[in-house]
């Protein structure tokens, strides 16, 4: 199996436009979390979420297209024309519903999630025809596991996922109905945690083989060593609280990569701040690597929940965690729930390591593990 190397990473989220902004705000323990006004939240359970100030509401575009926009402006240098292109989303544009349903002019196919990797394709100069993963919150996570798989087994060259999701009042009246909203900004693995906060946000990850990039004479940002995805099978909405499903991802992620637990420096954690999900993690993991559980972070109490795009963005910064061999603090926690004691910190954890575990997990039961290498030319 051949070397997958991430080339390139970038983000636009409500902490930052871009990766190294997002990471400053992320490092410093400040919230992106704040009061919404791009709709009315009387009623709801919660009225704040992480929304971007950029992506103004108006026309007969979704706002997803001027999220895009802002991504595709980071992907430089340019990517080669035979790159396969895979968009992750779960929603698209999901606002122009709300425009048809009020009668507003809307373009309809901003609906379909096909749309957006024919507009990036458009805009890249990428001839070939893209496809869309929808796996719930873990659709990028999926996407980049995906894609390094289609390298790693010769099939492909360069692989380009690009992964975003907007904050719509569709979303959040949904989510405020599941009663999943937290009414003060989510503190994942807290123990007076009360729910999630939506957040909006966008990544890309740019993928090549190990010759691919050093024909190019691209440098590397980290490896993607191993991967898994498993399905808990049991609930539409809630994990299996047992960590049945995401215990076999991470294992699977571990075996694909040839590697031994006691090698993970840290994991960066799903974490969304909902009681169930949070337990569910810490059992899996705990499970998984027993007394000697590396340090692990959310960082969806800066950032809120981003749907399709978390996985992407906690990868991307996955990149900068194994650069600068540091945890990021869990922004919010304030007292550690049972069992994530000496595990997860208010404050950024230095570690010494090689290896970096991301995971995420979403509805109908989808799990997804990331093993990053930290990258250095061979």
């Amino acid at each position: 199996m051949r070397e997958v190397r991430i080339i390139n990473a970038g983000v636009v989220t409500a902490a930052g436009p871009d990766l190294e902004s997002t990471w400053k705000t992320l490092m410093k323990g400040y919230t992106a979390i704040r009061p919404l006004d791009r709709f009315p939240v009387e009623g709801y359970r919660a009225g704040i979420g992480a929304f971007i100030p950029a992506l103004n509401p108006g026309g007969s575009s979704s706002i997803i297209r001027k999220l895009l926009d802002l991504l595709l402006d980071q992907v430089t240098p340019g990517v080669p024309e035979s790159t396969l292109l895979i968009t992750a989303s779960t929603k698209a544009g999901i606002d122009n519903l709300e425009k048809i349903k009020k009668g507003q002019a809307a373009i309809p196919e901003d609906l379909l999630t096909a749309s957006l990797g024919k507009q990036a394709a458009n805009r890249l100069g990428i001839k070939r025809r893209p496809i869309n993963i929808s796996a719930a919150c873990a659709s990028s996570t999926v996407a980049v596991a995906q894609g390094a798989s289609l390298i790693a087994s010769g099939i492909e060259d360069s692989v380009l996922i690009c992964c975003l999701d907007v904050l719509t009042e569709f979303v959040f009246s949904g989510f405020s109905a599941l009663q999943v909203l937290s009414p003060f900004p989510c503190r994942p693995f807290d123990r007076e945690r009360a729910g999630l906060s939506i957040g909006e946000g966008a990544a890309f990850i740019l993928l090549m083989s190990a010759e691919k990039g050093k024909e190019l004479g691209r440098p590397q940002l980290a490896v993607v060593a191993g991967s898994g995805l498993s399905n808990d099978a049991r609930h539409i909405t809630a994990p299996d609280r047992n960590g049945g499903g995401l215990i076999r991802a991470v294992k699977e992620a571990l075996k694909s990569a040839g590697v031994e637990k006691e090698a993970v420096a840290g994991i960066s954690a799903h974490g969304t701040g909902t009681v169930h999900n949070d337990l569910m993690e810490l059992t899996a993991f705990r499970s998984v690597f027993g007394e000697r559980c590396p340090p692990l972070y959310s960082g969806k109490g800066c950032l809120g929940h981003t749907f399709g795009a978390a996985g992407g963005i906690e990868i991307a910064l996955g990149t900068k965690i194994l650069a600068e061999q540091c945890l990021p603090p869990t922004v919010g926690l304030i007292c550690p729930e049972q069992g994530a004691e000496g595990l997860v910190s208010s404050r950024s954890q230095n570690f010494r390591g090689q290896y970096l575990l991301t995971t995420n997990s979403g509805f109908g039961g989808i799990n997804a593990a990331i093993l990053l290498k930290r990258g250095q030319e061979r």
